[in-house]
């Protein structure tokens, strides 16, 4: 399944943030890998200073393998079904892991791309 997630860096925790990232110690240790990495590369940070991102998950609780790695650098404000779970061929059992190579957030996360402003802000 596919997530909209609304973040805000914690207090003080910028500089951990992007050294996890510049480091590609981000997620270390979690099943998702490299989708953290992935995640930051494509958040956008909007004008009041939330961060967005599209995330996959196939946790029966959204988030639940990858919310400890996030909480270390956010206070996680919103996290919601990215499309509807019927159209979703993971969920509905057509095609389990469809959402490793799905489109189905394609035109979510193109709006995304024109919103705010890159949340990454370091080289690596």
């Amino acid at each position: 399944m596919r997530y909209l997630v609304t973040a805000r860096v914690k207090p003080g925790r910028s500089g951990a943030l992007d050294r996890a990232i510049d480091d590609r110690t981000l997620g270390a240790g979690s099943i998702a890998g490299d989708e953290y990495l992935h995640n930051m590369a494509t958040a956008r940070e909007l004008p009041d200073g939330s961060v967005k991102w599209v995330e996959t998950c196939f946790c029966a609780t959204p988030l639940a393998e990858e919310r400890p790695y996030w909480e270390a650098y956010f206070d996680l404000l919103s996290i919601k079904d990215a499309h509807a779970r019927s159209r979703c061929r993971h969920e509905t059992g057509e095609q389990y892991w469809a959402c490793e190579g799905c489109d189905c957030t394609a035109k979510l996360e193109q709006r995304l791309a024109e919103t705010g402003k890159p949340f990454r802000r370091t080289s690596g």
